[in-house]
């Protein structure tokens, strides 16, 4: 028992699932929530992770096996393919249940969101449309995050346009590493028709825009700590994918360097003030 439930932690891709997670209550307490908003926020967010990242290691596991990927659990062993998909079918319909506490409209974003992200998983993610899932499930984030406030606020449209930006740079930059495996089993989304050069810098451009959507979206001039948060957008990619390339094998260096960024990208919008 203890095995498998290390492999279901394993298997929910654990880092950017707690990752996401974290940005997602550190915003809802940013916007106004209360104690009780944020958790609810915190574990709707958390569900959907747990979905997509046990719903893909359970539609990637003949492919990881093919390319010898032990650090995939379903590979190894540690947790099998039905228990990943009752898991996964666990965690979708906690996901609109969850979020209800945040109203219906709140719910309808989360779900979309979710849908959106199990779409990438399959079949999406091999198609030249492969950004979109992404761009649509990190915008919808923030859009359930203020539609889930008493009285469900419009969600301001740089926010959201923030967050879809920063999602389709996450896109490019999480492929990064797996691109010769996804060639050896016939995946061929947008990241692998444009090459590690062509992904490295649209992942740079589409961090870089969405910092600067969240500098000058609000009204009034760019703080200086805005102006910073753009450095930083600048410099933390290129010091991850440098860290990358001297790193031997598979690295996730440029993914965690999406992380940091956004990371960033939430302590100014929390910093700067009310959003809504």
């Amino acid at each position: 028992m203890s095995t498998r439930v290390l492999g279901l932690v394993r298997a929910s891709h654990p880092e950017p699932a707690a990752a996401v997670t974290v940005v997602a209550a550190l915003l809802a307490a940013g916007v106004g929530h209360s104690a009780a908003g944020v958790l609810a926020v915190a574990l709707t967010v958390l569900a959907s992770q747990l979905a997509v990242g046990w719903s893909n290691d359970f539609i990637d596991a003949d492919r990881d096996a093919a390319v010898g990927r032990t650090d995939k659990p379903v590979t190894t062993g540690e947790v099998a393919r039905p228990t990943l998909a009752r898991a996964t079918a666990v965690a979708a319909v906690a996901v609109p249940v969850l979020a209800l506490a945040g109203g219906p409209a709140a719910a309808a974003c989360a779900t979309l969101g979710l849908v959106s992200a199990l779409l990438y998983n399959r079949p999406l993610k091999s198609t030249p449309v492969s950004v979109l899932p992404y761009a649509v499930s990190f915008g919808a984030l923030p859009a359930f995050v203020v539609l889930a406030l008493p009285g469900s606020p419009v969600p301001p449209a740089w926010l959201v346009a923030a967050a879809a930006l920063l999602g389709a740079g996450a896109h490019f930059a999480n492929v990064l590493p797996d691109l010769a495996d996804d060639a050896r089993t016939g995946v061929r989304g947008l990241p692998h028709r444009l090459g590690p050069v062509g992904s490295r810098l649209a992942a740079a451009g589409l961090l870089l825009a969405a910092t600067v959507a969240l500098v000058l979206g609000p009204p009034g001039p760019p703080s200086w700590t805005g102006l910073s948060a753009v450095a930083a957008a600048v410099a933390v990619p290129a010091v991850g994918w440098y860290a990358g390339r001297a790193t031997a094998g598979r690295s996730a260096t440029a993914f965690r360097a999406v992380l940091v960024v956004a990371l960033i990208d939430v302590v100014l919008l929390v910093t700067s003030g009310r959003v809504v």
